[in-house]
């Protein structure tokens, strides 16, 4: 069973997810998470500490998830087109909450470096990934390719969890694989 500690995070991170940051007090996470009232500040005694706390929390979550997620081997820009396509599924259906929320605490930490510290951690761990795959599949400029790449797919995600989540996936995704190794 999680802590008492995860549960108020876990709370914290839907609540942020599904009705923004302004949503983020000690009393509504305690509710959300049913711990008794004044659990959340015994841990986070301000909200500042809260919503750090909530931004390591996510980092350390997508951290584990990441790594231990179980992906066929990506050699073929076929495979990177199918490998993205499903991740973004993935972060704009079962996990929209998740990721609305982490675009929230971007926008949170935007002119707090402490805050934002390990979101951008997360996200260097990404851009290695990216431009590694990028490299084995041929790109010419792996690291340029790879900021071209997530750019569309960061814009395909905003705009599928705030504006039209049903938006096509694979051939925007598809398109911006094929630019990337031109």
């Amino acid at each position: 069973m999680a802590s008492t500690r995860d549960r108020a995070l876990a709370a914290a991170l839907q609540l942020v997810g599904e009705q923004g940051i302004r949503a983020l007090t000690h009393a509504r996470v305690d509710e959300r998470a049913e711990l008794p009232k004044g659990s959340t500040s015994n841990w986070f005694r301000t909200r500042d500490a809260l919503v750090a706390g909530v931004v390591a929390y996510l980092a350390e979550s997508e951290r584990a998830e990441f790594s231990t997620a179980e992906m066929g081997p990506v050699d073929t820009p076929e495979q990177l087109i199918e490998a993205l396509t499903a991740m973004i599924a993935v972060q704009t259906g079962p996990l929209a909450p998740r990721t609305r929320a982490r675009y929230a605490l971007f926008l949170e930490g935007a002119g707090d470096a402490d805050l934002l510290a390990p979101l951008l951690v997360q996200r260097r761990v990404f851009v290695e990934w990216t431009v590694a795959l990028l490299a084995r599949i041929g790109a010419r400029s792996p690291e340029e390719a790879a900021r071209a790449l997530m750019a569309a797919g960061d814009g395909l995600v905003l705009h599928r969890v705030t504006v039209d989540p049903h938006a096509e996936i694979r051939p925007v995704v598809e398109r911006a694989v094929r630019a990337a190794l031109d």
